[in-house]
């Protein structure tokens, strides 16, 4: 068996993750299952990658970036950007993420890691740090990016919010008041859109801003959310809680 072939690595995934799947991440036989196949062809990347998964699901990340760093290390094209994913959403490390999605952006430039542009990340990482006119940067490069496509409704609405929190935090009140109405022109029922637009209408002294409150406890409570990968168990930065939604006028 040539386990250098994709056609065999493909194939052997097919069957291999498959089985996995039907015990689940938390049961033992998932690990067992993905073992069988690495001592087939202890060469996969993706193999490393799901067994990374139970660990990091349950918080577990040195283990789990044990399992992702062997995946770089096969497949550093493959796998570097979405290490740098997991630094900036799941451990909060900017500094590792820019360095992985820098390197990341160098092997494959304008590529996409978790259905987001290498600079929406960027952005992230400079918005944690308080860097805000670098995350404004970022993530207008992100914006133009995703431009490239058919029409506006090519931008995720994601970017247009976490520009709208950038100008939330540079106290430029207009221009935050602008991205976030940008966004729910994308998706009304986005309960943080809602919310922070209502925040940024409260500080001008806006009517509005109540009815803004309103719908963003309506739709939280209706179960829309930010609709990223993972939500399940991680928070994404700014995402909103119930404690929040009570503090509301």
């Amino acid at each position: 068996m040539d386990c250098n072939s994709k056609i065999v690595q493909d194939s052997l995934l097919e069957v291999y993750v498959e089985r996995a799947g039907l015990y689940g991440f938390n049961d033992e036989h998932w690990d067992l299952t993905l073992d069988s196949l690495l001592r087939i062809c202890p060469g996969i990347a993706r193999v490393y990658h799901e067994k990374s998964i139970p660990y990091l699901y349950n918080g577990d990340f040195s283990t789990a970036f044990d399992f992702v760093n062997k995946a770089v290390e096969i497949d550093k094209k493959g796998w570097l950007a979405y290490r740098g994913y997991l630094h900036c959403i799941f451990t909060r490390n900017y500094e590792r993420a820019l360095v992985d999605l820098t390197e990341a952006q160098t092997l494959e430039p304008y590529a996409h890691t978790m259905d987001h542009t290498y600079f929406f990340y960027f952005g992230l990482c400079h918005l944690g740090t308080g860097q805000y006119e670098r995350a404004e940067q970022e993530f207008l490069k992100d914006i133009a990016q995703q431009g490239r496509g058919s029409g506006h409704n090519d931008i995720h609405f994601n970017s247009l919010f976490y520009l709208g929190i950038v100008y939330y935090e540079m106290k430029d009140f207009d221009k935050s008041a602008r991205y976030f109405r940008d966004c729910l022109q994308l998706y009304e029922q986005f309960p943080e859109a809602n919310y922070y637009l209502g925040s940024v209408l409260k500080i001008l002294g806006s009517p509005a801003a109540a009815g803004y409150f309103e719908r963003a406890r309506e739709f939280y409570m209706e179960g829309y959310e930010m609709n990223e990968p993972n939500l399940s168990f991680i928070n994404f930065p700014r995402q909103i809680s119930r404690a929040d939604l009570d503090r509301m006028p």
